[in-house]
């Protein structure tokens, strides 16, 4: 890890509001994997965040848009998360969401599938569309119209305009992991 963990004690009168709301909404929203150090420091993308307040708290604020706005299924944000993840090899991503899954009761081949970069075989139209769209744009260049076409008429606007800002922001939290080098923590 790049940057070291901190501790409650030892943030700034920067860092403190950030990591009192970042704190809040992990409580909140984010219980299905280690997110906080026994004396309270954020793990995950919250620490990067956390070292740079003022940019932190605008993607935390776009975090929280994200989740409180949700209209798509959970489990097509889920595959578009891990399709994400697994294009960026962002541990932490995939570690943080496989555990995200599984509570929502995906299976462990498709989840294992998902996180190999490939496509599963067992998905529905929603979800192999969210694949197909996340897998797309995860590897740059503009979405191909045939599928931009086919989003739409599977999700409506305001659900491809969902998808297309979750696979961004997760490229985002992505590349801070990958970047920063965010360990994933020891499991029970």
């Amino acid at each position: 890890m790049r940057l070291p963990l901190i501790a409650p004690k030892d943030l700034t009168p920067e860092q403190k509001p950030l990591y009192d709301d970042m704190r809040k909404g992990i409580t909140s929203n984010f219980n299905d994997f280690i997110a906080v150090r026994e004396d309270g420091a954020l793990m995950g993308p919250w620490n990067p965040w956390l070292h740079e307040p003022a940019i932190g708290k605008a993607i935390w604020n776009l975090t929280l848009a994200m989740t409180a706005n949700a209209t798509l299924p959970d489990k097509v944000r889920q595959i578009a998360i891990l399709v994400v993840g697994a294009r960026y090899n962002a541990a932490y991503e995939i570690y943080a969401h496989i555990a995200v899954a599984e509570r929502e009761g995906m299976p462990a081949e498709r989840l294992a599938t998902l996180v190999a970069d490939v496509k599963p075989l067992d998905l529905d139209k929603q979800e192999s569309v969210a694949y197909d769209l996340a897998y797309a744009l995860s590897r740059g260049g503009t979405l191909p119209e045939p599928l931009y076409r086919l989003a739409l008429a599977t999700f409506g606007q305001h659900g491809i305009n969902e998808l297309i800002y979750l696979v961004g922001l997760y490229a985002l939290v992505s590349t801070t992991l990958n970047g920063f080098n965010v360990p994933v923590p020891e499991r029970d």
